[in-house]
């Protein structure tokens, strides 16, 4: 279980994903986390907006439906290829490596990262590049499986976890591991990273009446002193 695993099973699985995101066959995206993040980010977003691991580009389009200039990034050529052909924002093939290392040279208004953060390393390399993509007042959004009512029955402990493709459609193979954090290791991260946690949300799905996902929407802290901020 590694990071390189991740991007192995995205790049065999890629067909079959943007087929079953276009076709609506994951129940809980159509039920409740679609609309949440949505919801989430537009609450917040002013008009310059980054899709970090947008995948074939379905919130992207979302997001430009409601007047936002959105940019989407993500590791895998295909979903890139396919978010092109689909959409009219700008799509890059660009890894959370790429990122954290200053090779994407933008800064933007609010930064969104939907289900899109599986790995341990890439992830947290992340976080601490955030603040200086973000311009003075932005927002980082995380929508990410939650972890006291997605953890699985493992011990509530970080760690890395095997990944499953249970209840999607046929076609997946070789299911990419993630690495799993506690509530309070997110919050950490958030933390250590320089960025304030201002809201929770917890979507409920409506059938199971237990939180679908969790969303933290986040600012630059006070202690960060890449830019000045007023109070």
């Amino acid at each position: 279980m590694s990071e390189e695993k991740i991007i192995q099973s995205w790049n065999k699985n890629s067909a079959p994903w943007v087929q079953s995101v276009r076709e609506n066959r994951i129940e809980s995206r159509v039920l409740v986390t679609n609309q949440a993040i949505v919801e989430a980010v537009v609450s917040v977003a002013r008009e310059q907006v980054l899709d970090l691991g947008c995948g074939e580009g379905w919130l992207s389009r979302e997001l430009i439906k409601r007047k936002l200039s959105v940019m989407g990034v993500d590791a895998v050529p295909e979903l890139i290829e396919k978010a092109r052909l689909s959409g009219s924002s700008r799509f890059e093939v660009m890894s959370y490596e790429d990122i954290a290392n200053k090779k994407l040279e933008l800064t933007f208004d609010t930064l969104v990262c939907n289900f899109s953060l599986l790995g341990k390393k890439s992830v947290e390399d992340l976080f601490q590049a955030v603040p200086e993509l973000l311009n003075p007042g932005g927002y980082f959004i995380v929508q990410t499986i939650h972890p006291v009512f997605g953890g699985g029955t493992e011990d509530y402990t970080d760690g890395w976890r095997k990944g499953s493709w249970k209840g999607f459609a046929e076609g997946f193979t070789d299911p990419a591991p993630w690495y799993f954090r506690t509530l309070s290791s997110w919050f950490e991260l958030f933390r250590q990273s320089g960025l304030e946690v201002i809201e929770i949300q917890e979507p409920v799905n409506p059938v199971t009446k237990m939180a679908a996902s969790v969303i933290f929407i986040s600012r630059v802290g006070a202690e960060f002193t890449g830019y000045e901020i007023d109070q």
